[in-house]
């Protein structure tokens, strides 16, 4: 990779990092309502305080935990990968992500051994939609190749949206944008019993939602692939 792309993930990273502590500052003081529109935003203040915080959710556990996970798993008669070819295996699965999501906006970020792909909603879902949109059905069709070919990873794909509109009508859309782009992976040969789904509604920011591109950086799907280690298995 060379040095000013690995630049770039490293801050990219940075940011989601941050950016997902911000749900439980956003409990207390990191909000704040326009007492004309009832809009919330993110304050400068909570921004400037969160950038040595590490987050949660895309360092956490496996959605609906790994025990539950790994039950499916098995049942699916899916393997494992030795504890010794886990690195390898996740090097060649990023190098083929890179290569077939080259020249759109998708973002291939490495975290130890798991791989997270960020996908703005711009080119994945039009506005107020759940529905995957046909341009971004090709780069869909991509990264299911890899992840039918790579298919010794648990996937875990995350909904989010900005904080316009209501925190339960954004928790539902994220949900259900998480889920379109789970069935749509599962039509090109993923086995469901890798996936699951979550939505975060508009408590995962990793922008402020103050500016029309931060909400732009906030409406986005992730999908995270983690390594099934034999040891899982067991």
């Amino acid at each position: 990779m060379r040095r000013n792309d690995w630049e770039n993930d490293v801050t990219f990273t940075s940011r989601i990092l941050c950016g997902a502590t911000l749900a439980a500052l956003l409990a207390t003081t990191a909000c704040t309502t326009d007492p004309v529109t009832g809009e919330r935003h993110l304050s400068k203040t909570a921004i400037g305080g969160i950038g040595g915080a590490l987050g949660g959710y895309l360092i956490g556990d496996l959605v609906g935990g790994r025990d539950d996970r790994t039950a499916k798993i098995v049942g699916a008669g899916i393997g494992g990968i030795a504890g010794v070819g886990i690195g390898s295996y996740m090097d060649q699965q990023e190098r083929d992500l890179r290569a077939r999501t080259a020249g759109t906006d998708v973002r291939v970020i490495r975290q130890g051994n798991d791989l997270i792909l960020n996908i703005p909603s711009g080119i994945n879902f039009a506005y107020d939609s759940a529905a995957v949109e046909p341009q971004f059905r090709r780069t869909l069709d991509q990264v299911g190749q890899v992840l039918h070919q790579y298919d010794r990873t648990y996937v875990d794909i995350y909904g989010h949206t900005d904080s316009t509109g209501s925190d339960a009508y954004n928790q539902d859309l994220s949900e259900r944008r998480a889920v379109s782009v789970a069935d749509y992976l599962v039509t090109r040969g993923v086995q469901a019993a890798r996936i699951g789904t979550r939505g975060f509604g508009e408590t995962q920011p990793i922008a402020s939602n103050d500016t029309e591109q931060g909400r732009a950086a906030n409406r986005r799907v992730e999908i995270k692939i983690v390594p099934i280690p034999e040891s899982d298995l067991r």
